[in-house]
């Protein structure tokens, strides 16, 4: 849970900056007016330009913020008249306003000769972000490492033809987490560029265990000796990756495929599916020390490897039509923890921001604020201002918009 204590009258702001502080603002404030100076140098004055407040950074994320509340396509219909207009806070500021500094908006603004990294535009925010993760939330012991659900609105994509959709699935990276399983707080992000479509790109490691395994190292790199209990998907499930966690004192329960999954060390004999029908609920173990390889039926075979419980404690599914079907522990944890992730997924993935600009690093940048806000809501739910005022995941989204735009006082109240 949340390690301090917020008070009763904490604003959705106060939650939010936990994560995004004055600072990190007011850095956005400098290097935006130093990427505009640099701009103008080069490509000749603008006489429409002013540097950009504190004040103003402030509105100008608010605005941006409010596209995952209302899913609007362009941030822009703001000012329109269709709608998605917003008379209340479109006077804030300016259409013409908002678009100059969007287009200068930057968080680095020079490349230092050092940089060979692909997100050196983004780097310090997220480094900071993830102290801010670190230092406000205290991980459950069980915690699931996946890609979560940042695709497009469903509703533009039911509307859009395929040319648009074709273009808009053009994602140069991919964004993965570590998650606690319990209340669905993201601990860490790990952004992984295709940088290219050599033999090291994206492309080329798609369903490569090298590129799955460097993924699930950086994201526990901060969780060795903590005895964390690790979920993984079949992409990432591996002997060597599970055997090389237990050294550091992260333990793992993984689906495995034998398509999907690097099964290097494995007995075949436990990979083939049995020729003799079985009943539900049968399963077969092998043992390698702590390591257990599971191959479990329900209407097809499960395969789970797991150096976290032991093989021989007994646990139930519970299906609806069919009742309780036996099973080991470990798959009972696993599909209760993937559950928790699926109502995550589908309460918190609707409320991701809607712009999308073209540049990889933006694209990033708007994501992790979207991650960023859902934590902050997340802390909200467990302090004791949730007693007070009760506010929906869109309520909250709304009060934190109106409080950057400075619309509302910054202490929640009935």
């Amino acid at each position: 849970g949340p390690t301090r204590k917020m008070p009763l009258t904490a604003s959705a702001m106060d939650f939010f900056q936990l994560f995004v502080p004055d600072n990190v603002l007011k850095n956005m404030v400098v290097q935006t007016n130093m990427y505009a100076k640099k701009y103008q140098e080069r490509f000749g004055s603008d006489d429409a330009w002013i540097d950009v407040t504190l004040t103003e950074m402030k509105a100008f994320l608010g605005y941006m913020i409010s596209t995952s509340i209302h899913h609007c396509e362009s941030v822009l219909s703001i000012w329109s008249s269709g709608f998605y207009s917003n008379k209340s806070i479109a006077l804030i500021m300016t259409q013409s306003r908002f678009e100059k500094i969007l287009k200068y908006f930057h968080i680095v603004a020079f490349r230092s000769s050092q940089t060979t990294h692909g997100l050196y535009k983004i780097q310090p925010f997220l480094d900071s972000l993830q102290n801010g993760f670190d230092s406000a939330f205290r991980p459950s012991q069980a915690q699931v490492l996946h890609e979560p659900l940042i695709d497009e609105d469903p509703v533009f994509i039911a509307t859009c033809t395929e040319r648009e959709l074709r273009k808009r699935k053009k994602r140069k990276f991919s964004l993965w987490v570590r998650q606690c399983s319990s209340t669905g707080f993201i601990c860490q992000i790990y952004v992984h560029l295709k940088e290219g479509s050599g033999a090291d790109g994206l492309d080329a490691l798609k369903n490569k265990p090298q590129l799955h395994s460097m993924v699930a190292k950086s994201l526990c790199q901060n969780a060795s000796g903590k005895n964390y209990i690790i979920f993984t998907g079949p992409s990432i499930t591996s002997l060597n990756l599970f055997e090389e966690f237990e050294k550091q004192g992260i333990y793992c329960c993984g689906l495995l495929s034998t398509r999907k999954s690097d099964c290097t060390g494995l007995p075949p004999s436990m990979l083939n599916n049995p020729e003799t029908p079985q009943s539900r609920g049968q399963y077969r173990i092998r043992m390698k020390g702590n390591m257990s390889l599971i191959c479990w039926y329900n209407k097809g075979h499960f395969r789970f490897l797991t150096n976290a419980y032991s093989p021989v404690q007994q646990g139930v599914i519970i299906k609806r039509k069919s009742g309780e079907i036996p099973c080991p522990l470990a798959v009972e944890a696993f599909a209760a923890h993937l559950s928790y992730i699926c109502k995550y997924d589908d309460k918190y993935s609707k409320y991701f921001i809607s712009h999308k600009p073209n540049k990889t690093w933006q694209q990033v940048f708007w994501f992790a604020i979207s991650i960023a806000i859902n934590n902050a809501y997340i802390l909200y739910k467990m302090s004791e201002a949730y007693h007070v005022t009760r506010y929906s995941r869109a309520q909250f989204g709304e009060r934190l918009v109106k409080e950057l735009l400075g619309l509302e006082d910054t202490s929640l109240t009935h």
